[in-house]
């Protein structure tokens, strides 16, 4: 959809929006609380975004601070390796524990979670996607592997297990493990 806003305006607008949700959560965000904190009309609101569960998954998107789509280092490990050296630990506890929040009301709100699919995961996935298919070019990973298909299945699961299993935030050391423990020996790389 096309912004008639500025970039900066549209930054502050989602960074009000995901306060709003580390603060309330999903369900008792309203579009009356985000014009009212952003100094906006719930017109505008809905004329940009359309609907709350839209606003939310491009506050989310918009808000991500490893764009895998812009990495290309020439090589599979060098990628991983440059994703993790972009991430910032206490960003990704306060991010981790948002998404927990998100999850709930994802099964319970069947727009939010086409919102989020179309708007969010779907976009990761295909530029996860692409880098692994250039692993495969590059001769890095056999292209019937079946680890590929999994590995946003692998990916998702180590943010989930850590703090169950181990009761401690996902961070970027245990991430560098798991990615050279478990990722690139399951890929072949």
């Amino acid at each position: 959809m096309a912004s008639r806003l500025t970039p900066e305006r549209e930054a502050e607008l989602y960074a009000a929006v995901l306060d709003l949700l580390r603060e309330v959560g999903y369900d008792a965000l309203t579009m009356d609380a985000v014009a009212a904190r952003t100094r906006s009309s719930k017109a505008t609101l809905y004329r940009q975004w359309g609907s709350k569960p839209q606003l939310v998954a491009m506050a989310l998107r918009h808000d991500k601070p490893v764009r895998i789509d812009e990495i290309d280092t020439g090589s599979l490990r060098g990628d991983f390796a440059l994703m993790l050296e972009r991430t910032d630990d206490c960003r990704m506890e306060k991010d981790a524990a948002l998404m927990r929040g998100l999850a709930h009301a994802v099964h319970n709100n069947p727009e939010l979670l086409q919102a989020m699919r179309e708007l969010l995961v779907e976009p990761e996935m295909n530029s996860l996607d692409e880098m692994l298919q250039r692993a495969v070019r590059r001769g890095e990973v056999d292209a019937d592997n079946p680890a590929l298909k999994l590995m946003p299945h692998m990916l998702i699961g180590a943010f989930i297990a850590r703090p169950l299993i181990d009761d401690r935030p996902v961070d970027a050391a245990f991430l560098t493990d798991y990615v050279n423990a478990v990722v690139l020996p399951s890929l072949g790389a």
